[in-house]
């Protein structure tokens, strides 16, 4: 129906103010709001804008748009502001075409970026390379409406041709440009901003953000499947109402199942925050920096809002989308539709065998003996990692082959290039629990090579061969179980339906986490053990890298 009311406790955001009244939307349009009474009126439902993730990478949800279109608008989610930097390392400009034109198919404001960073660094093998002329085609296009997050911090402070070629592209065309600068404090986090970057939502301490806020940059507080930074950060919505934002950024599919952006407003209202503030982070802030087409209850705007049963809880009765009712009562009203597939995946079709898995004692032949190993510490709830160097006697040596250590938690961890046949990169980590077997993905920040880790070598290359047998996916495998979610789609994301791939996923989930695993999210963290501009260690198929110095140790 393209001409009707509905009323109301209408929220004001602008003036931190509710009424009872009436919407009245004519063709997609707010054409009038009609107030009827002063105050809110009892037992009546509030209505309010859309609810709005500032920055997420669609594809960590391992569903293609137009599924997760289908999946956020049941939490009042009416728009993204999404980088598409992970399908592009795979598959280039195709990658962002791709993403474009799927998220045509369903009523949802996807809004996305010019990825500006790949690869993302010298230091691993990626599918893809978008220059500055190609990252400038895109940021001229109407559907790109921002340039990604400029993860090369160090190449901004040093002003590389390439990296400020890519800013200044987006300056010109009046696009803001997004952060990525975890730890940067002080004289380089002025000069990062003072470079033309506005956000950052890598900030895990208060005092990080402060710093960053005092020199004019926007803080976009995160809250994923994986980084959660909203404990650290949320006093900062009432200090800086109009300098903050909320956030996803990685988001998987049994979480989005559960939530999206309204769980962070409950939490924040909880707090004893103010609900208008909450809410200007929500809904109005993302509109007017980024300059969305996204309606904000305003009479003239798109018909972009939601009915909540209260302004605590945020429990969603409707959305809509330029006028469409889009989910209603917790089931989404968009239908599935087709999705193509577009991949990059050059593994040797010759399975991955277990000797390749074996980790040699470090060092050559003819040197000492080491004595210590470099061990990646991964931290449940952070993207960062710790550097920790373990003494040899904390391993088993035979054969000059160093095993894993499930009594101290000490894992094989190893990278497989899924571009080009080359050696398996291979390294330790902590913290990921695992009694038995091993667990695997294609899903692997930012170049999305295999990464995988177990108990032994037998077990990481059954989970390999699994994921490489897919063309793509996550898989798991112990005594008793063998498991894989396909992710034809670039290996990253799978086309069916959402709600059967969460269930799928929540199944995998599941089983890693009975193989021992005590994270909240072991493929999500998993996924981010080879993100190099995060630090301190990571390993990448090129080897371990020390995000630190900035190089291959």
């Amino acid at each position: 129906m393209s001409v009707y009311l509905h009323k109301g406790n209408i929220v004001n955001i602008f003036n931190s103010s509710v009424f009872y009244g009436e919407v009245h939307v004519e063709h997609g349009r707010i054409k009038s709001i009609q107030q009827l009474s002063d105050g809110a009126q009892q037992g009546e439902p509030y209505i309010l804008p859309g609810f709005i993730d500032s920055h997420v990478h669609i594809e960590s949800s391992m569903l293609v748009p137009s599924e997760f279109a289908r999946l956020a608008v049941v939490h009042g989610t009416v728009a993204t502001v999404s980088d598409p930097h992970e399908i592009a390392n795979v598959c280039g400009m195709a990658g962002v075409e791709f993403m474009i034109e799927n998220g045509k198919t369903v009523p949802f404001k996807f809004n996305f970026g010019a990825p500006s960073c790949v690869p993302a660094t010298t230091f691993e093998t990626a599918g893809a390379v978008l220059h500055a002329a190609d990252v400038k085609a895109l940021l001229q296009k109407e559907e790109i409406k921002y340039l990604s997050e400029m993860m090369n911090f160090p190449g901004v402070l040093h002003a590389d041709a390439e990296v400020m070629e890519k800013i200044k592209a987006a300056s010109e065309l009046g696009k803001p440009v997004d952060g990525h600068a975890p730890g940067l404090r002080g004289e380089d986090a002025k000069k990062y901003i003072g470079a033309g970057i506005s956000t950052d939502h890598e900030c895990f301490t208060k005092e990080e953000a402060l710093d960053k806020l005092k020199y004019g940059m926007k803080i976009i507080v995160r809250e994923g499947s994986a980084a959660k930074n909203f404990e650290a950060l949320y006093s900062l919505i009432d200090e800086y109402p109009d300098m903050l934002l909320l956030c996803s950024d990685d988001k998987h599919p049994d979480s989005l199942v559960e939530g999206h952006i309204n769980q962070l407003c409950a939490r924040a209202v909880a707090k004893g925050l103010d609900v208008f503030n909450v809410l200007k982070t929500a809904c109005v802030n993302p509109v007017l920096h980024y300059k969305l087409d996204v309606g904000l209850l305003r009479a003239g705007d798109a018909a972009d809002f939601i009915v909540v049963d209260d302004l605590q809880q945020f429990h969603v009765q409707q959305t809509y989308i330029n006028g469409k009712l889009v989910a209603e009562n917790g089931k989404s009203l968009i239908e599935s539709t087709e999705a193509g597939i577009i991949n990059n995946f050059n593994c040797d079709v010759k399975p991955v065998t277990e000797f390749e898995f074996h980790l040699n004692r470090f060092g050559k032949a003819d040197e000492e003996n080491i004595e210590q190993v470099y061990v990646v510490e991964a931290m449940d709830g952070q993207l960062i990692t710790n550097k920790l160097i373990e003494p040899i006697s904390s391993f088993t040596v035979a054969n000059d082959i160093i095993n894993a250590n499930t009594e101290k938690d000490l894992l094989y961890m190893i990278v497989v290039n899924r571009y080009n046949n080359a050696p398996v990169a291979k390294s330790f980590v902590k913290n990921f629990g695992l009694k038995q077997g091993a667990i695997a993905s294609s899903v692997a920040h930012d170049s999305h090579n295999i990464i995988a880790v177990g108990v032994d070598a037998e077990s990481l290359s059954r989970a390999v061969n699994l994921v490489i047998e897919a063309k793509g996916g996550v898989s798991v495998v112990g005594q008793q179980t063998e498991q894989v979610l396909p992710l034809p789609v670039a290996g990253l994301m799978s086309a069916d339906d959402g709600y059967k791939v969460a269930a799928a996923y929540s199944s995998i989930d599941a089983a890693a986490k009975r193989l021992g695993s005590t994270l909240a999210a072991p493929f999500m963290t998993l996924s981010f053990m080879g993100l190099l501009v995060i630090p301190h260690l990571k390993l990448s198929d090129m080897g371990l890298f020390d995000g630190d110095s900035f190089r291959l140790v």
